[in-house]
Order: C-alpha cells, then sequence, then structure tokens
C-alpha cells in the first residue's frame, strides 16, 4: 500500500474525478443496481438506464460524457449488439409456418404507422425525408412482453402467436427501410435507380454474409468440438467482420449487425454458446448504449420545452392511434374478439430496439433535431412502460388456445417406442461426500423394470496418455467406483462402473450415456463459481444442452429414501410438465410417497377460470395414465415465485421442468422461474430435463385446452 500512496504522491496533477477509469466504475454501478430497482417497480429496466445516463450527463449531475473514450467504443460495441441481438433472435423457422394472419398483422402494422409517422412530419413542417424517416421509426415494435405472455400460459392462443410471429416481419421491414436513410446524407434526393443500386449491394452483402457465415461456422464448430469459448470468440469475430464488409460497401452498419445475427443464428441455433453471447451483451454493452442514449439527452428549456412537450404529445397519439388502427384491421380480417384485439394492441406498443438504434443514428447522422431526437427517446420510455402495464392486465382474461405438441417422458413403466431391453441409469459421480445420495436415488428410479445403473467417473485427458496427472486422476476415479459398487450391493440392481478418459466432463458424461444408450442421467448440482463459469457455463448446462435422453439434476439435503412429500409447481401447461409429473410419482411409488402438482393461478383470475383451470390440468395428467394419480391443488398468488417457496415448505423434495431463459430481443436478461426458485429453497431438488428422442405413445395425442392461464 505504502509504494502505491507514494506514487500518487509524486504526481501533483492526479485527481480522481479526471481518471477515464470512474466513469466506467460508475455506469458499472448504475448497470448493476437500476435495473433490479426498476423491475421491482415493474417498470422495464432501460427506462431506469436512459434516466440515470440524463442524471449522470450534462443535464444532471455532468460526472460521465459521451466523449469518453471508453464510453464512446462500449457504447458503440452496445449499439451494434444490440442489432445483432435482434437478428439472433428472430426465429426465422416461424417464416415458414406463419399463418396468413401473421403476414397481415405485419403488413398492417408495418404501413399504418409509418403513414401516421409521415402525416406528423408534414404536420410539423418537416421534410418528405425526414417525415418517412420518422414513420420508419414508428412501424416496428418489440416484443417486451413476452415474459408475460409466457408466463400466464397464453403464449399459443391465435392472437398472441400472430403478434410474435409479426414481429419478425415488421424487424426486417423496418430495418431494411431505415437502412436506406442511414446509408446517405439527409439532403440526398432518393431516386429509383439509387434505391435499385443499394438493394444491388444488399443481396450481395446478404449472400456473402448468409454463405460465408453458414461454411464458416459449420467448418468451425466441427472442428472445434466442446470448446465454447472458441466458439464464442469466432461468433464475435464473425460479427465485426461482417460490419466491416457492409461498410466497404456502403450498407449502413444496423443492417450489417442485423444480418450478421440472422446468419449466425442458422448456425448457433440452440447451442449453449447463444446463450453465452446474449449474456455477454444484455449485461455489459447493450446497458451501457442505453445509459449513454440518457446522456446525450440535453434537458430543453423555455420554449424549446414546450415545443418538445408537443411532440412528445404528438408522437404519443400517433403510435397510439396507428397501433390500434392496425389491430382493428386484423380483427375484422380474421375474427379476433375485443379482449385479444386489445392485447395484440398492448404488445405492438412498445418501440425499443429498432426505434431507439435508429434515432441514436439518425441524430448523430443529423436526420433529426435535438428536439425530436429528445422526444423519440422519451416516446420509447412511456411506450415500453405503458405497453407491458396493458399487457399485464389485459392478457389475463385471454384463453389460450395451446397447438399440439408431442410430449416425451423417457421412465420406467412409460410405453415408449423402440424402448432399450434394459432401463439404463448413469450416474456420473465426482464428491465423495454426495454420491451415496445419487446412487440411492438412481436405485429408487429403476426398482420397477429390469435396469441397470452405470457409475460413471471422467478422468480428465492429458497431452500424453503416460502423465503423472492423469494417472493421478485415474487412481481418483478408481477409488469412487469402487466405493460406489459398494454402495450398491444391497439393492439386487445391477450395477456396471465406467471409467472414461475425456477432455472435458459434461462432453464426457453426455457420450458416455450415449454409447451405453442411456435412458436417464442423475447427476448433482452444479454452482456457479466464477467467471468462465458464468460465461461458458458448467458442467451441468454442458450435460442438459447436449445429453439425448432424460437428465435430473439433483440437490439432495437428505437421503432419497427418507423422502414422502413431492411437490411439483407447474409455471403453465405449455412446459414440458407430464415428464416431470411422471418422475415424481416414479419415486413417490418406491416410498410410498404423495406426490402434489400446484398450479399458481393469477389473483384476478374468476374463480370459474379456476375451476376449469383444474378440470384442465386434471385431464393432463390423467394422459398418464398413472395407477395412483397425483394431487391437484390450485393458489392465488401474484407472484409466482413467492407462492411455490411457501407451499415447498411442508415437501421433502420439489420437481421442476427444465426451462430454458427467455431473452427479449435486444434486451436485459430475464431469468426464469426456476432459477429464482432453485436459489431459495431449502428441500431437496430436482431439476427434470425430459428426453427429447423417445416418445409416449399414450399421452401423445392432442388435447383440447378450453381455458387456462397461471
Amino acid at each position: 500500500m505504502e509504494p502505491v500512496l507514494s506514487v500518487l504522491a509524486l504526481e501533483p496533477n492526479f485527481h480522481l474525478g479526471q481518471e477515464p477509469i470512474v466513469p466506467l466504475a460508475i455506469l458499472l454501478l448504475v448497470i448493476l443496481a437500476v435495473p433490479i430497482l426498476f423491475e421491482r417497480l415493474r417498470i422495464p429496466g432501460l427506462v431506469g438506464l436512459v434516466g440515470s445516463g440524463v442524471v449522470l450527463g450534462p443535464s444532471g449531475w455532468n460526472l460521465v460524457h459521451t466523449d469518453d473514450s471508453i464510453i464512446h467504443l462500449l457504447s458503440d460495441i452496445g449499439l451494434i449488439y444490440l442489432m445483432f441481438l435482434v437478428g439472433l433472435e428472430q426465429d426465422l423457422r416461424q417464416l415458414q409456418h406463419s399463418q396468413k394472419q401473421a403476414w397481415r398483422f405485419a403488413g398492417f402494422t408495418l404501413i399504418i404507422p409509418l403513414l401516421m409517422g409521415i402525416l406528423v412530419g408534414k404536420i410539423c413542417g418537416w421534410g418528405s425525408n425526414t417525415s418517412l424517416f420518422i414513420g420508419c421509426l414508428f412501424s416496428s415494435y418489440t416484443l417486451l412482453a413476452h415474459p408475460i405472455l409466457s408466463s400466464l400460459g397464453v403464449v399459443n392462443n391465435q392472437a398472441v402467436s400472430t403478434s410474435i410471429k409479426a414481429t419478425i416481419l415488421t424487424d426486417i421491414g423496418a430495418v431494411l427501410i431505415l437502412s436506406i436513410f442511414l446509408s446517405s446524407q439527409p439532403t440526398e434526393t432518393f431516386s429509383l435507380s439509387y434505391i435499385l443500386t443499394y438493394l444491388g449491394r444488399l443481396i450481395i452483402y446478404t449472400t456473402i454474409v448468409w454463405v460465408g457465415c453458414d461454411w464458416a461456422g459449420q467448418e468451425f464448430f466441427r472442428r472445434s468440438g466442446d470448446d465454447e469459448g472458441n466458439k464464442f470468440l469466432f461468433v464475435l469475430l464473425s460479427v465485426f467482420i461482417a460490419l466491416i464488409s457492409c461498410q466497404l460497401l456502403g450498407i449502413a452498419k444496423i443492417v450489417g449487425a442485423f444480418l450478421a445475427g440472422l446468419a449466425v443464428n442458422t448456425v448457433v441455433g440452440d447451442n449453449p454458446t447463444k446463450e453465452k453471447i446474449t449474456f455477454l451483451g444484455s449485461v455489459l454493452f447493450i446497458p451501457v448504449f442505453f445509459v449513454n442514449l440518457g446522456v446525450l439527452i440535453n434537458l430543453p428549456a423555455g420554449s424549446n420545452r414546450v415545443t418538445v412537450l408537443e411532440l412528445i404529445l404528438l408522437g404519443f397519439v400517433s403510435v397510439i392511434v396507428s397501433k390500434f388502427v392496425a389491430v382493428l384491421l386484423a380483427k375484422l380480417c380474421d375474427r379476433y374478439n375485443w379482449q385479444e384485439m386489445f392485447t395484440m394492441w398492448s404488445i405492438s406498443l412498445p418501440q425499443v430496439s429498432i426505434t431507439l438504434v435508429g434515432t441514436f443514428l439518425g441524430y448523430r447522422a443529423g436526420w433529426l433535431s435535438t428536439e425530436v431526437f429528445f422526444s423519440i427517446v422519451a416516446l420509447v420510455l412511456i411506450t415500453s412502460t405503458l405497453g407491458i402495464v396493458l399487457t399485464d392486465h389485459l392478457a389475463v382474461a385471454l384463453t389460450p388456445t395451446p397447438q399440439p405438441e408431442t410430449l416425451t417422458v423417457n421412465l420406467p413403466e412409460a410405453k415408449i417406442v423402440k424402448k432399450p431391453s434394459i432401463f439404463t441409469i448413469v450416474v456420473p459421480i465426482y464428491n465423495p461426500h454426495t454420491q451415496q445420495y445419487l446412487m440411492e436415488m438412481a436405485a429408487l428410479l429403476a426398482h420397477l423394470e429390469k435396469s441397470k445403473i452405470i457409475p460413471l467417473h471422467i478422468a480428465t485427458a492429458a497431452a500424453q496418455m503416460d502423465a503423472p496427472q492423469l494417472e493421478a486422476s485415474l487412481q481418483k476415479s478408481e477409488r469412487l467406483l469402487a466405493k460406489a459398487t459398494e454402495q450398491s450391493l444391497g439393492w439386487k440392481i445391477e450395477t456396471v462402473p465406467l471409467l472414461r478418459i475425456d477432455n472435458a466432463y459434461g462432453a464426457g458424461i453426455s457420450r458416455a450415456a450415449r454409447e451405453q444408450q442411456a435412458s436417464l442421467i442423475v447427476m448433482g448440482w452444479g454452482k456457479r463459481t466464477g467467471l468462465r463459469s458464468r460465461l461458458f457455463g458448467n458442467v451441468t448446462d454442458s450435460v442438459l444442452w447436449a445429453s439425448h435422453c432424460a437428465v435430473a439434476v439433483t440437490r439432495l439435503v437428505e437421503s432419497p429414501q427418507k423422502i414422502q412429500r413431492i411437490l411439483v409447481p407447474l409455471e403453465n401447461l405449455t412446459s414440458p410438465v407430464l415428464p416431470a409429473v411422471k418422475f415424481a410419482q416414479t419415486l413417490a411409488e418406491a416410498n410410498q410417497a404423495q406426490v402434489t402438482v400446484l398450479n399458481v393461478c393469477d389473483r384476478r383470475m374468476s374463480s370459474s377460470k379456476i375451476t376449469a383451470r383444474r378440470s384442465q390440468l386434471t385431464v393432463l395428467v390423467s394422459q398418464l395414465a398413472l395407477p395412483n394419480p397425483p394431487e391437484i391443488q390450485m393458489m392465488a398468488h401474484e407472484n409466482i415465485a413467492q407462492a411455490i417457496l411457501q407451499a415447498a415448505r411442508l415437501y421433502d423434495l420439489v420437481v421442476l421442468p427444465f426451462i430454458r431463459n427467455y431473452h427479449i430481443p435486444g434486451g436485459l436478461v430475464t431469468s426464469d422461474l426456476t432459477t429464482q426458485i432453485a436459489k431459495h429453497l431449502t428441500c431437496s431438488i430436482v431439476i427434470l430435463k425430459a428426453s427429447e428422442n423417445t416418445q409416449v405413445t399414450n399421452i401423445s395425442q392432442t388435447i383440447a385446452h378450453k381455458s387456462f392461464m397461471i
């Protein structure tokens, strides 16, 4: 400490406030604290981030400046990352299955706000180019309400599904139109030859990026094996190469980033790499962009303030009216009821990702004045908040109509198509203090039919097979496997220990399970400790994503043989719920335990809808044809996680279906319900990922859902 102080003492011009690292530290503090506070107030986190930028910028405390090199760089990366994630989150497979309703609604909600924006520009006396630019900013919308729709179980409602699918089309249309403006100057005249030339360059660029990313990505992913770090860096490199290419061809950066996201999406698919890419952008770069956007805002004074308020009001009325006209036309064409129409309207209100990026670049390029820039940013904050609030209140009354879905279960006694002759359970062991409970869990699940348990230990590979480190790892493996074999002597179940040498634990477990034709993997809880684990995932993540069979991730606080009461909380009936119920019932039959299936309803739901929900859940569970059907419980509560935690106090084990996180396109990460509950439960936990390959014939038929929601 003394050398540091002596160095500072020798620096007479040292001032903490002039250090470039200070604004960055302030930004990180804001990014950490502000979204949490605003989301607890049920306000989108981006509202807090932009507002924080206003407070920290020239209009407030003047602590952060846009000319700071670090802030400027991170903000530009955040802008690119935002558009890249918008493209990455688009599921192009939905376009192949989109009904004409989605195309029609996309056309209405793209064209009508576009025309309304042009009208606003004409009323304000702006030129044709500026008016059209404003219209483009109004023409898209962001699915901020998707987590609400998912938790309410109404994602498969026809009106909601149409709104979700239409987002892809409106985003693509808005980005393409905006790119024409952002690749030119405000004073430039758009002739037919200019537009055709630009579209030609765009087609060439799209072809190069699409073919290049697909070929290079497939080759690199095949050759890199399971190294998530290299895959992650390859995707980032691909994005920046795509950006350099688009600038050489004179194409706007937002198009380059957006198309790069679409192209990379075809390569990464649902690979864990996609989750890591989204994680990095959502926790750092994109929030910095939002804060920097607020720093740019200079609060108007005097007559300018009146002008800005008029512009905000005019823009707000234009968005409200144009979106309402669009959904009204969709209602008339496709015969939605009024409740569905108003829900579609609330879903299409938030103007976030593309609107913010277009506004930022338009202001920097001279397309928008300071007053218009401030007005549109304010409009974004208002519509994003209003849209979520309205959706939360309107979607409760919707009647879901889920699409037919084949559910999968790969557990004992299920009527399985092409079932292996022996029910094989792989039990990865690593910690000698927890392997006893894991082996007991496997034995309880395997007791009902001809089964085999394979205790598995992975010895990590070294560069040379005679390396001392590998020899030590093998000796440890042999001791653990010998102990597992000894523990299984009294179970009268075939136990075959397996030692495997592999370069990674997660990949080794998945490969060994596939080689042994495993029906189920029972493994311990993998904690996230350290930056690499949080960024690139841990062993549990790898197995959940890569395994071919069902996976039960356990955190057992006592012997599974003592479990007498099992709770299966269901977030909604569109989740893979039946495998979790089947797993719990199989375990209960071994212990003569009782299983309870819990569904939490919104307090605003009427008693008739709760009754219908209970009946629907009973019908769904009855598809399993269980000899001892579980108890069905309904609970009305405003917070699903708190309700489940409250109910779980009376149970020995909670079985949770594995549900992947949903990421708002271009927004902040939204954690799933499973993660929230697992952090606070004190009893034993099993997170079950169902098999995706083996189908259960007696539950594969379509269930006619009449009325349900959480």
